[in-house]
């Protein structure tokens, strides 16, 4: 599926979304046009699936980071996930297997909203939260094989 050019790509842009299409095609050993046929392709396949930011939630004013597995009541699996769709805190949610139907990523400014947002949730749903000490590991991509 990848070649080892495709892979090289891929990790010059992990490393720097921002980098230029002159500089990529440099890093990457290639001309301006054909690393630009080669992002063009990996767009096309899905395998790029765009371009993102990433954002400092501490400096944005959102010092706590919690974790909440979500498990809805009897027929409320819908209602919920649209409620958790609709909760701008949330970052990101899973939907999983196991005893819980939900696993959310929140950045709230202090308990008081963590508890605001966990009770409007606990009316639908029972809820497991976990403040995030730190992250060992960052987002990244999967291993390029």
């Amino acid at each position: 599926m990848l070649d080892e050019l495709d892979r090289r790509i891929l990790d010059i842009l992990a490393a720097n979304a921002r980098v230029s299409l002159k500089e990529l095609a440099q890093e990457a050993g290639l001309s301006s046009p054909s690393a630009a046929e080669r992002l063009r392709k990996l767009e096309e396949r899905g395998v790029l699936d765009g371009f993102t930011i990433a954002l400092n939630p501490v400096k944005l004013g959102y010092p706590l980071q919690a974790i909440i597995r979500v498990r809805p009541m009897p027929g409320m699996l819908h209602i919920v996930e649209k409620l958790i769709q609709e909760t701008p805190q949330i970052v990101e949610c899973d939907k999983v297997t196991g005893d819980d139907c939900f696993i959310a990523k929140l950045y709230v400014r202090d308990m008081a909203e963590l508890d605001t947002l966990l009770d409007r949730i606990a009316e639908k749903a029972q809820t497991n939260t976990s403040i995030v000490k730190s992250t060992p590991v960052k987002r990244r991509l999967p291993p390029l094989i």
